[in-house]
């Protein structure tokens, strides 16, 4: 199908399931997934999803994580820094061991098992930042604390991944190796508050002296992207630092106006492709051949979160349904989840079965969490 015809038929797809899912009592997101699974490959195989598409899909989510930098409440995000990273550092622990030892259980080889554990460390949160947006709960203690956990999770799954590559090819990882990584994202993160802070201001001063349409605008997302390619130079996701980004140009007198601009703009086009585009790439077929251990490894990918993060949640003092909350909010797994299990594919660790067990994991997440938020919150 021509391009053209392909982005209309995902913005009506978007806004048609959006529509009726909410009707329904549930997040537009989830409607959107569905109608993603229904035209992609999974059922009717309409749109064929080439990277013309699926890089406006990639601004979307940089752009929804832009957003929700932009709505932080930062007097919130810095009460909830340690709170963030004990969630994080439980979200992780807790993954990992029943990931590899369930791995193990099942016969899997001592290696294949730490990269299964591996791979249920990562958290992907476009698609709950989504739902947080939509509920009005991305401002709360549990939104900001799901956002800043999940930027502390970036940083431990490339530390783990690290590990795991350096176990493989090598038999040890190396101190230095580790230590190379936490300096570039420190530094990442320095070089953005110390020198990203008044840069930021600056330029956006200056772009209101540019006399054409919507220059401010612009140049705010200029700035995303920008900060989109640096965190991705610094071995971090694009989409933590476009979230940076937003946290910084949220603390300008031009946020609102490019807050209300951004909307527009993310969710007239790019928004909805992306989370379309889940659903393109979710191709619910694999669960038909999937084996049991697949189901099994979903299942200890969903609960790891929950309870670990939930855990995490507790001991930073969070009552028990916020702790749910929180959990919940870091159970889908994506494109870091994906990008390990590709690493173990061509590491020679996986052969396309075992790479098929966590496919089927990201799918089912991907699924299962808009209903799980929906029922979390509705506990309040």
């Amino acid at each position: 199908m021509d391009v053209f015809l392909e982005l209309a038929l995902i913005l009506v797809v978007a806004k048609l399931f959006g529509y009726l899912t909410v009707r329904l009592g549930f997040p537009a997101a989830l409607g959107q997934l569905i109608g993603g699974i229904l035209i992609g490959p999974s059922i009717l195989g309409i749109v064929s999803y080439d990277e013309a598409v699926r890089l406006i899909g990639e601004l979307g989510v940089v752009m929804l994580l832009f957003l929700a930098g932009l709505e932080t409440d930062i007097e919130e995000f810095k009460h909830v820094g340690i709170p963030a990273f004990i969630v994080a550092a439980m979200g992780v622990l807790v993954p990992f061991l029943l990931g590899y030892f369930g791995a193990l259980a099942w016969g899997y080889s001592h290696v294949q098992a730490l990269f299964l554990g591996g791979i249920l460390t990562a958290t992907s949160v476009g698609l709950t930042t989504s739902i947080l947006m939509e509920m009005k709960k991305l401002r709360t203690r549990v939104g900001t604390t799901i956002l800043a956990a999940a930027v502390v999770d970036d940083v431990l799954g490339i530390i783990a991944l690290t590990i795991l590559v350096g176990i493989n090819t090598r038999g040890s990882v190396y101190a230095k190796d580790l230590l190379i990584i936490i300096g570039e994202v420190a530094l990442f993160f320095l070089i953005g508050l110390l020198v990203g802070t008044p840069a930021v201001k600056e330029a956006l001063k200056a772009s209101e002296k540019i006399t054409l349409p919507e220059t401010v605008t612009a140049m705010a997302i200029a700035i995303m992207l920008i900060f989109a390619y640096l965190a991705e130079q610094f071995q971090i996701a694009g989409i933590t630092g476009a979230y940076l980004a937003g946290i910084l140009v949220a603390t300008t007198e031009e946020a609102r106006k490019v807050a209300d601009k951004t909307v527009t703009i993310g969710y007239s086009l790019f928004i909805p492709v992306f989370l379309v585009s889940i659903g393109i790439e979710s191709d619910v077929r694999i669960l038909t051949t999937a084996g049991t251990f697949a189901l099994v490894y979903a299942l200890l990918a969903v609960v790891s979160k929950v309870v670990g993060c939930g855990l995490g949640a507790l001991f930073a003092k969070f009552k028990p349904i916020e702790a749910i909350q929180v959990g919940v909010g870091m159970v889908p797994r994506m494109e870091v989840a994906l990008i390990m299990a590709n690493v173990a594919l061509r590491e020679g660790v996986f052969d396309r079965g075992v790479f098929a067990i966590p496919v089927t994991m990201v799918v089912i997440t991907t699924i299962v969490t808009p209903f799980l938020l929906k029922w979390a919150f509705s506990r309040e």
